[in-house]
């Protein structure tokens, strides 16, 4: 009898769907091939505490073939997808061609700009680790300027921090930076008055965490306006 050969089961994305998709193909008869541009897996629900801090980068990236190294069907490729030809089953990637069988994308989502798509290049963004720095840094280095020069010029364009969104990700950064404001900089920045830094969150909704229940709206701005009165 002539031996069927093994379905290839190609997934983009090595987020929380690939990883679990991937996963689920362990000890069955699929070859499962797994392709992201990173070859590391972001817990993206704690990116905050990297922009703020609180964690360094590798508290919350793991790699992604030390997560499969007991799946023996499983095989990665660290690579950037441009293209996916459908009629053909093949995806063209910045390393070459690659066939499939059957084809998963799980890339998640990117970030939602609105009306703010003519500034977006002067925006900063928590997608990404490297997003997660760039934002920690920025932080920081206006926190010198205004150190600098608070004696020779108003310093409001360095000290406050404006975050648009007050769903959970808008709302956990709010809450860390305050806490940052209050039992961080102080010690690193003794010298600087920080009552002038103001952390403010804009939101189109008239709630914060709209999409959740109204006992978490109420709750999350109760614990926010807590803060500010430290």
């Amino acid at each position: 009898m002539n031996k069927q050969p093994t379905p290839k089961i190609v997934i983009v994305g090595a987020g929380f769907g690939g990883i679990t998709i991937a996963k689920s193909f362990k000890n069955k008869p699929v070859e499962v091939l797994l392709i992201d541009q990173h070859n590391y897996h972001n817990f993206q629900p704690l990116m905050y505490q990297i922009a703020t801090g609180g964690l360094e980068p590798d508290s919350i990236a793991y790699p992604v073939r030390r997560i499969f190294r007991n799946q023996e069907n499983f095989s990665f490729r660290m690579a950037k997808v441009d293209t996916v030809a459908v009629a053909s089953q093949l995806l063209h990637t910045s390393i070459g061609t690659i066939s499939y069988d059957y084809l998963v994308i799980a890339t998640g989502s990117t970030n939602n700009f609105f009306n703010f798509e003519p500034v977006k290049d002067k925006l900063l963004t928590l997608k990404s680790i490297p997003d997660a720095l760039n934002m920690r840094s920025y932080i920081y280095q206006n926190l010198e300027k205004a150190l600098a020069y608070q004696n020779n010029r108003s310093i409001d364009d360095l000290m406050n921090i404006a975050i648009v969104g007050g769903g959970p990700a808008g709302i956990e950064l709010a809450g860390a930076l305050a806490e940052m404001k209050h039992f961080v900089l102080p010690k690193d920045f003794p010298e600087l008055d920080l009552s002038k830094m103001q952390i403010n969150i804009y939101e189109a909704a008239q709630e914060l965490l709209s999409a959740m229940s109204e006992a978490s709206s109420i709750k999350s701005l109760e614990y926010l306006w807590a803060l500010t009165s430290i």
